[in-house]
C-alpha cells in the first residue's frame, strides 16, 4: 500500500483552499438548524454526539428533545436514577452510550463544577469521549482547532484523494487522522467541521453521491478518474450469523415477569423477559427477530414458569413499563401482546 502523504495531498489542493472552500459551502448550503447548533452549550454538543455515534440525524433529533426536557443540565443527568436514563434511551440501542452519557456527566460535575473542560488532555478522561468526540467537543462547543474523523470525513477524504486505506479496519485511521490533522484550520473551526459532516452527508453519500453539487468535485481524484463508486476502500466482511434465543413469558393480571440482564453482552443491565439457553417446557407464543452489529437474533417467546435465576425480577403492571429500561424489540413485543388471552393460555 502506497501511503498518501499531507505533502501528496497539498499538490490536489491547499490546506488553505480546503478549509476556505468548505467554510463557504457550508455557509450556504449546510445544515445550520439543527437542534444542538443552535447554542453551542457543551453539555448538549456531548449528548448529540453519543446519540449520532451509529444513528441518523432524523432519528436523533426527538430523542435529543427529549432528553434535555428530563435532563437540562449536566447535573441533572449526574444525578439521575439510572432505570429513568435507560427508559428515556430506549429504542436507541447500543445503550452502553447513555452510560457513558451519565458517567461523563458525573466526571464533570465531580471534577469540573459542572463545567465541560476545553483542553485535549482533560476531555480525553471523560467517559464514552474518544479522539472524535474530542475533536466534535472542542470544535462546535467552543469553536477551536480540532480534527475530526468519522465515516463521513473518511469517504469525502477517500474520494478526493483517491486513498488506497480502507475504512474500516483500524489500522487504517492513523491515516485518516494525519490528512484531517493536516487541513484542520485555525479559525472558522465550527463551520469547518460542521461542513466536513454535512458534505459527507448531504453530498459526498455513501451511495449515489451527488457530485454536481459538491465544491471540491474540480480537484476531486475519484471524480476526475471517473471511479467515484470505488472509494472509499472497505474491506468485505462475512456475514453476520443468525443465533436463536429463548424468552420466557410468564405474565398475569398483576403484570409480566422482568429480569435484569448482566452487566455486559447484549443489552446491558436493561430489564427484559427471562432469557434460557434452550427451548423452555411450555407453549410457543410468538418470535421476533433483532439484528445486532455482530449477528441476528432469532427470538422465541414461550409462555412457560420460569426456571430458577440468581439475576434480580421483578413483576411489572403495563402501565408501569413505560418507566422501565427495556430493549426495543421486547418493548415492541409487550406493547403488542393481547394480554388477556395470553394469561388464559393453560401450561
Amino acid at each position: 500500500m502506497q501511503r498518501v502523504t499531507p505533502q501528496d495531498a497539498n499538490a490536489v489542493i491547499s490546506a488553505d483552499d480546503f478549509a476556505q472552500t468548505v467554510v463557504n459551502w457550508q455557509r450556504q448550503h449546510g445544515r445550520n438548524d439543527l437542534p444542538w447548533q443552535q447554542h453551542n452549550d457543551p453539555y448538549h454538543v456531548l449528548v448529540s454526539e453519543l446519540m449520532l455515534q451509529q444513528t441518523q440525524v432524523k432519528t436523533v433529533i426527538p430523542y435529543f428533545q427529549r432528553w434535555l426536557e428530563q435532563f437540562p443540565t449536566f447535573t441533572a443527568l449526574a444525578n439521575a436514577d439510572e432505570q429513568e436514563v435507560m427508559a428515556c434511551w430506549q429504542g436507541l440501542g447500543y445503550y452502553r452510550r447513555a452510560r457513558n452519557l451519565q458517567a461523563a456527566a458525573q466526571k464533570v460535575v465531580a471534577d469540573y463544577q459542572g463545567t465541560m473542560p476545553q483542553a485535549m488532555e482533560e476531555l480525553r478522561e471523560i467517559p464514552g469521549v474518544g479522539p472524535y468526540t474530542v475533536g466534535a467537543i472542542r470544535a462546535f462547543a467552543f469553536d477551536a482547532p480540532a480534527a475530526i474523523v468519522d465515516g463521513n470525513v473518511k469517504r469525502l477524504l477517500g474520494r478526493l484523494f483517491t486513498l488506497p486505506y480502507v475504512v474500516n479496519k483500524s489500522t487504517h485511521d492513523k491515516y485518516f487522522w494525519e490528512l484531517s490533522e493536516h487541513y484542520t484550520p485555525t479559525v472558522n473551526n465550527r463551520r469547518f467541521a460542521q461542513g466536513l459532516l454535512d458534505l459527507g452527508a448531504t453530498v459526498c453519500k455513501p451511495r449515489q453521491p451527488t457530485c454536481e453539487l459538491c465544491p471540491l468535485q474540480k480537484v476531486c481524484c475519484a471524480y476526475q478518474q471517473d471511479c467515484v463508486e470505488d472509494y472509499p476502500k472497505r474491506e468485505v466482511k462475512a456475514r453476520i450469523p443468525t443465533r436463536p434465543g429463548h424468552f420466557c413469558l410468564d405474565i398475569n393480571g398483576q403484570g409480566v415477569v422482568l429480569e435484569q440482564r448482566p452487566a455486559d453482552g447484549i443489552w446491558p443491565s436493561l430489564w427484559s423477559l427471562p432469557e434460557c439457553k434452550e427451548a423452555p417446557q411450555g407453549k410457543p407464543l410468538t418470535r421476533f427477530k433483532h439484528t445486532f452489529s455482530h449477528y441476528k437474533l432469532d427470538g422465541h417467546v414461550w409462555v412457560t414458569s420460569l426456571p430458577p435465576s440468581d439475576r434480580p425480577r421483578r413483576r411489572i403492571e403495563p402501565e408501569h413499563l413505560a418507566n422501565i429500561g427495556l430493549p426495543a424489540p421486547i418493548r415492541k413485543l409487550l406493547e403488542q401482546l393481547n394480554w388477556d388471552e395470553v394469561c388464559q393460555i393453560q401450561l
